[in-house]
């Protein structure tokens, strides 16, 4: 079962669930792939909306590794996903906002939600 407080997601590829987390060793790599100066600059460069299918493989990848899965970006690369390429970009997004945005107060309503701002 996923922490969101951790910043966890549950996704399911190849019929498979798992726990995605992008740890501090994951931003870490995913700066590096990208070439990124900070952790709040990969985050502002996916806010535009335009990602491609590699940065989605990676992104992914390090996620999984976060979560506690030994998946290089090859495996990744061939996973499938039910709701194909859509399926993996909203991974990533839910990724991000896990990841960079604040549970809202929910104690009235006994949901958890996130504050997503642009993501």
């Amino acid at each position: 079962m996923v922490n969101r407080h951790r910043g966890e997601i549950e996704a399911k590829f190849d019929g498979q669930r798992y726990c995605l987390c992008l740890t501090l060793g994951a931003l870490a790599e995913l700066e590096s792939a990208f070439g990124e100066e900070d952790m709040l600059a990969i985050a502002e460069r996916f806010e535009q909306g335009r990602i491609r299918a590699a940065e989605v493989i990676r992104i992914i990848g390090a996620g999984l590794r976060g979560g506690g899965h030994d998946i290089d970006d090859d495996t990744v690369a061939n996973m499938r996903s039910e709701s194909g390429a859509a399926g993996f970009v909203e991974v990533v997004a839910r990724l991000f906002a896990a990841t960079f945005c604040q549970p809202e107060d929910t104690a009235d309503r006994g949901e958890e939600t996130a504050s997503v701002g642009k993501l």
